[in-house]
C-alpha cells in the first residue's frame, strides 16, 4: 500500500489528467469511475478529453500534464503505441496508464512501457487507486524510468 500524500495543501491543488479514446463512452466511464478526486488525500483532477492522437500529442507537448490515461483499444491509433512513443521521445514524460480490454492483455501494456494498467470492466475502486498512486509518484518527483 502506498502511503498517503504528506502535504495537506495538496488537497487544494489541481492536476491535469488527459483521457484519450476515440469512443466518448470510454472517456465518460473513466471520468465517472475515477471522479474529480481519486482519494481523499489527492489533488483535484481537471480532466482533459482527447478523441484523436493529434490532440493527445498537442497536450503532451504543452508540458502541463500530470497523468495520461490512454485507451489501448482506441482507433485508428491505439494507446499502447502512443505510450511507447511518448516514453521514448519525451523527457520527464508524465506517468501513463493504459486501459486494456482484458486483464490478460496486461503484458501488452508492459511492452508499451506504461506505468500502470487498468483493465475492463472498470472497477471504480481499483481505477481510483491506480490513478491516485500514479499522481502521488508524479507529485513526489519520482523519476520516470524507461
Amino acid at each position: 500500500m502506498t502511503p498517503p500524500m504528506t502535504s495537506p495543501s495538496l488537497q487544494n491543488e489541481r492536476v491535469n489528467v488527459v483521457v484519450y479514446s476515440n469512443r466518448p463512452e470510454v472517456r465518460d466511464q473513466v471520468r465517472t469511475a475515477i471522479g474529480r478526486r481519486p482519494s481523499p488525500d489527492s489533488a483535484r483532477i481537471d480532466w482533459i478529453e482527447c478523441s484523436t492522437s493529434a490532440q493527445v500529442i498537442a497536450q503532451i507537448d504543452s508540458g502541463e500534464l500530470d497523468l495520461v490515461i490512454l485507451d489501448g483499444e482506441a482507433q485508428p491509433t491505439g494507446g499502447m503505441g502512443l505510450a511507447r512513443q511518448f516514453k521514448y521521445e519525451i523527457d520527464n514524460c508524465p506517468p501513463i496508464i493504459v486501459l486494456v480490454a482484458r486483464p490478460q492483455d496486461g503484458w501488452l501494456a508492459s511492452w508499451s512501457l506504461a506505468d500502470a494498467v487498468i483493465s475492463a470492466p472498470l472497477d471504480p475502486v481499483t481505477a481510483a487507486t491506480v490513478v491516485a498512486d500514479q499522481l502521488r509518484a508524479r507529485l513526489a518527483g519520482i523519476p520516470v524510468v524507461r
